[in-house]
This record gives structure tokens, C-alpha cells and sequence, in this order.
């Protein structure tokens, strides 16, 4: 992986930028909270443009402190000064309230992927055509039913027959999920009930597989949505290109404390693997929580969770193309931020406030991880 830094003064931005073999990923941050709401955003789309890379935006997920308001700003600095319904055509657009801890009022993460061809789906949805496969990605998938169990049975049906529409299943084409639950600590449990029942009846139990994911505090821009999801499947893949990582020796199968997610995926093309390392804690094989109260071995476990997950899908850390850290307590972020930057200065990053689904965890870790590989079995990337 190809590590590049770059502070654009002029904008008081930061811009870490990861590369191989034409996929980016790019995090964007504002280093200057003093300025306002509008300037801020202002200058994120403008990073954006100066990145001027021969390659086309796929995905963007903006990281906000207010998202009522947030779409307000974005209405005025996105890439053409045009809103969500216009850029929906070319780039798949999340927005989540997860405010970034380094003080800015948003950050940015953007995928972009060389050659590709881009299609609408739908609302906030694209395919991507590349190679031999059609990448979907749904993003901001919610409803306005009377609390989070149905508000959950409703996105992932309506998800399930977005995926019909395809030619895909989730059982079969589902690579990845982010589900963001406003008020995690009260509504978790039953967006993992209702989730837990929709799988079921689709064929995803603990004999078949689950789909990686991240289940974190979250807000939408609607403040009545309780549960809100991102998704990414693939159409044109088979069964034997992917991959579910366990990491045994250091977590248990989720299904052992009534969740149901896999802790990595891994999906081998011609000539490069993706990993999908969905949120993970300081936890162990058993599923107990591990150094309970203390942020630093707390991260540090959940950073060896990581490399071992990554281990065993024939990666390293240095395959990482990008992370999002979650922290429950503001407090912990200087402790953490210190840490990912002495050991991983790097890797696209962004820390934001998120309570993870088990209080007693102070901090979950996701990433995107790449790897060269060569299998003549399948069509390339």
C-alpha cells in the first residue's frame, strides 16, 4: 500500500490518501475547528477536487457533528455546488452524525476506483461497473415505521428486493453493512432481533454465514430514523471468492452472544484481495470484554484482534487502505489518537464519538484492507 500525506494551508485541511493498483482511499479532515460550518465543508469539497486524481469517486461518507444541519452545508459545497440529488447519479453519498473528535465539524472518507462506469439505482445508490462485476452500493437505507424492530425489518426488506432487482441475493452477493442505531445502548437489542429474524429467513445462520458489519451509535439526518444502514454487495461473484475470517484464537463466532455478523470477509479477485473487517473490540475467544475501564490496552487489543483477522486472510496492518475508529467517551481521544499515530501514522483514518453496542467497550476499530494477489481463477478487479 502506497502512504501519502498532504496539508493543504490555504483550506486548513489534511488529506491522507492510500493507493494500489487504481482504488484510493482518502480521508479529508479540516485542522482548523475555529472556522465555520460553512467555510469547513467549503474547503473539504475543494480538497476534494484538488486531489485531481485520473480516477472516479465511488463512495463518499461524510463524518458530521450535526446532521440536521449538515445537510444545509453540503447543499452548498458539494463537489459542483449541487445537492444529494443530483450527485446521487455518480457517487453514492452517506451522511451520518458521528462527530469527528479532532474538533472539526466534518470529515470525509472517498473510494475511488480507475476506468470505472457508474450507474444510478436508485436513491443514494450505484452500481459500478469494473471488469466483470457490478459493485452495489445503497447507501442511508432507512424508513419512518414506529421503532427500530420494524424501522430494521423494513430496510432489510426493501434492501433484500433491491438486491432481487440485480440479480443478487444477500445471502449470496452481500459483502458488506453499516448500521448506524441512534440511541445504541436502548435500541440495539431489537435491531439485532429483527436483523437476526430477516437473516433466517434468508438462509444466513450460524451453519451458512453471516455478512460483515458495524452496529454503532449513529444519527441521520431525519432525526426520527432510529436505524439507519449502508450497504455493499458484489453481482458476478462466486461462492469460492469469498472468504469468512474468524480470527479463533482471539475472538469467539458472534453468534455465541446473539449477534450476527461475521468478523471479517475477504473477497479474492485475479489480481488483488479485499478485506472487510467489520467493527472490532477488545474482546476475546470466549466473547468477554478485556481490560474493562482502560483505553490504551483496550486498543491495543483491538488493533490484535485486526492483525490477526488480517493474518489470516494473508494480510498485515500495512494492507490497510482505511479506518474508522469509534470511541465512546470523548475523553479517550487524545490516549488514542497518540497511539494510531506513533504506530500508524499513515493509514487514512478518522476518530469520531460513536458508542459501541456494549457500554463496557471504550473503543471499536473498522477497516478496508488491500492485497496484491494473483489467482487465475477469476476475472481481475
Amino acid at each position: 500500500m502506497k502512504y501519502t500525506t498532504s496539508v493543504l494551508n490555504d483550506l486548513s485541511v489534511e488529506i491522507k490518501l492510500s493507493a494500489l493498483n487504481g482504488e484510493y482511499h482518502a480521508v479529508i479532515e479540516g485542522n482548523n475547528p475555529l472556522l465555520d460550518a460553512q467555510t469547513q465543508y467549503r474547503n473539504i469539497e475543494q480538497a476534494v477536487e484538488r486531489l485531481a486524481l485520473s480516477a472516479v469517486p465511488v463512495l463518499k461518507r461524510y463524518f458530521v457533528s450535526d446532521a440536521v444541519n449538515a445537510s444545509t452545508s453540503l447543499s452548498n459545497h458539494t463537489l459542483s455546488n449541487r445537492w444529494l440529488s443530483e450527485v446521487e447519479a455518480t457517487v453514492a453519498v452517506s451522511v451520518v452524525q458521528q462527530p469527528p473528535l479532532s474538533g472539526a465539524k466534518v470529515a470525509l472518507w472517498v473510494y475511488f476506483v480507475e476506468d470505472a462506469k457508474i450507474k444510478s439505482t436508485g436513491e443514494n445508490a450505484i452500481a459500478m461497473q469494473h471488469s466483470a462485476y457490478n459493485h452495489l452500493f445503497d447507501m442511508q437505507l432507512h424508513n419512518h415505521h414506529k421503532d427500530e424492530f420494524a424501522q430494521t425489518e423494513g430496510l432489510f426488506s426493501h434492501y433484500t428486493q433491491k438486491l432481487k432487482n440485480e440479480g443478487c441475493t444477500l445471502k449470496d452477493n452481500a459483502i458488506r453493512t453499516w448500521i448506524y442505531v441512534q440511541g445504541v445502548d436502548t435500541h440495539y437489542a431489537d435491531m439485532v432481533k429483527a436483523r437476526k429474524l430477516h437473516f433466517y429467513e434468508q438462509g444466513l445462520t450460524e451453519d451458512t454465514h453471516y455478512i460483515a458489519s458495524t452496529g454503532i451509535e449513529g444519527k441521520y439526518i431525519h432525526p426520527e430514523t432510529t436505524v439507519l444502514m449502508d450497504s455493499y454487495a458484489i453481482a458476478g461473484i462466486s461462492e469460492a471468492q469469498v472468504t469468512y475470517l474468524k480470527g479463533a484464537t482471539h475472538l469467539n463466532p458472534t453468534h455465541e452472544y446473539g449477534v450476527t455478523f461475521e468478523r471479517a470477509t475477504a473477497v479474492d479477485y485475479g489480481d488483488r484481495r479485499h478485506i472487510f473487517v467489520s467493527g472490532t473490540a477488545s474482546i476475546d475467544n470466549k466473547g468477554e470484554i478485556l481490560h474493562p475501564l482502560n483505553i490504551g490496552r483496550q486498543t491495543a487489543r483491538t488493533l490484535e484482534n485486526i492483525e490477526v483477522l488480517l493474518q489470516e486472510g494473508g494480510a498485515a496492518m500495512q494492507d490497510i487502505a482505511q479506518m474508522t475508529v469509534y470511541l465512546r467517551d470523548t475523553g479517550d481521544y487524545c490516549t488514542v489518537s497518540a497511539l494510531l499515530e506513533e504506530n500508524f501514522s499513515d493509514i487514512p483514518k478518522v476518530i469520531v464519538w460513536a458508542p459501541v453496542c456494549r457500554p463496557g467497550w471504550l473503543i471499536e476499530i473498522e477497516c478496508i484492507a488491500v492485497k496484491a494477489i494473483e489467482n487465475k481463477e477469476y476475472a481481475v478487479f
